[in-house]
């Protein structure tokens, strides 16, 4: 699983309790944001129907429908690579060199 605050990896073994945390950057685990089923566009911003609504999407809950998340973030705050602006230039005008 990936944190979602930090987006390093978690070791995912057995079920998560309600009050562990990130042990990277101490972010609260079973929240929303670290579900699978964790979904923006959709109502409630989760694709679970039978879910409850869940005000604070980043807090611990206790959402019986909760499922580790194994995407990867887009963006992340640092425990990702980060990628250096020029490298990624260089790369791009190197494909359009004849």
């Amino acid at each position: 699983m990936v944190c979602h605050n930090c987006g390093r990896e978690i070791k995912v073994i057995g079920k998560f309790a309600r009050t562990d945390e990130c042990p990277h950057c101490s972010a609260d685990i079973h929240c929303c944001k670290n579900c699978r089923f964790f979904e923006p566009g959709k109502n409630n911003q989760c694709s679970e129907p039978q879910a409850e609504y869940v005000r604070d999407k980043l807090k611990a809950n206790f959402c019986d429908f909760f499922e580790p998340n194994t995407r990867v973030p887009l963006t992340s705050r640092g425990g990702a690579q980060s990628v250096n602006r020029d490298d990624v230039r260089k790369a791009f005008d190197k494909l359009f060199k004849k």
